[in-house]
């Protein structure tokens, strides 16, 4: 099944009535995030800031899904597809953690996965304004840095 991809003007102007809507109706929905290392093995991690939302902070490539059509691992490789022109299979993610949460008004429950890129090249869907390949969060300097990016890390040990 093929989602539909927003530019980021359109995303921007939606947003905020999206985390309204969430706050009244309260849905649950699900979503994944990838910890995506370097395939040199060097220890780096790509991390990437959407180009709508929350524009400064930094976090991890990912999205929504139902799970009645696809598991987190096929979610999360469809998006990585998507966001970076990246291709891996399921099979390559491993689960580092499962989350529910309220932050935005919504029962989101956030499966985060972790796998080897394929390559380091990655090309940016209109979704994403920047990536970087980075060793260390502190690397970011004073940025806003998502939590999930926080709980990725250290989960890697």
């Amino acid at each position: 099944m093929r989602h539909i991809r927003l530019p980021a003007p359109v995303l921007r102007v939606i947003a905020p009535g999206m985390r309204l809507w969430w706050k009244v109706r309260k849905p649950a929905t699900y979503g994944v995030k990838a910890l995506l290392l370097h395939p040199d093995g060097s220890g780096r991690f790509l991390v990437v800031r959407h180009s709508y939302s929350d524009t400064t902070r930094w976090g991890l490539p990912g999205g929504g899904y139902k799970p009645a059509r696809e598991t987190a691992e096929q979610a999360i490789s469809r998006e990585i597809a998507e966001e970076l022109s990246l291709s891996l299979p399921a099979q390559a993610f491993t689960v580092l953690d499962t989350v529910t949460t309220t932050l935005e008004g919504k029962r989101d429950t956030l499966t985060i996965l972790r796998a080897v890129a394929s390559r380091e090249e990655v090309s940016l869907s209109p979704e994403l304004a920047e990536a970087r390949w980075i060793n260390e969060v502190s690397q970011l300097g004073s940025a806003p840095v998502s939590r999930w990016l926080i709980a990725a890390v250290s989960h890697t040990g």
